[in-house]
């Protein structure tokens, strides 16, 4: 169950950058990168589920954990710049 839905999540975060390539405004560009930022806070919520729980050891998420927060840093830095920009 725990392994579905950080696939769901995990994936929709790709999806979301997507369609926020292909906006039509910078209101849609910020929403949908938004949108992708909700999914990554999912998906390491998560993973840190997993780890929590004994299913899986840190040592074997950590590296996308930390490309999860990556990521994060990118996207929230990318929806600044938009809202500035608007």
């Amino acid at each position: 169950m725990l392994g579905k839905q950080l696939l769901r999540s995990g994936t929709s975060v790709g999806a979301h950058y997507r369609e926020a390539r292909r906006s039509r405004s910078t209101a849609e560009f910020i929403s949908k990168n938004e949108g992708g930022l909700q999914e990554l806070e999912e998906t390491v919520y998560w993973m840190e589920l997993l780890v929590g729980t004994g299913l899986v050891s840190q040592s074997k998420l950590q590296d996308l954990i930390t490309e999860a927060e990556e990521l994060t840093a990118i996207l929230v830095s990318s929806v600044k710049t938009a809202k500035l920009n608007k």
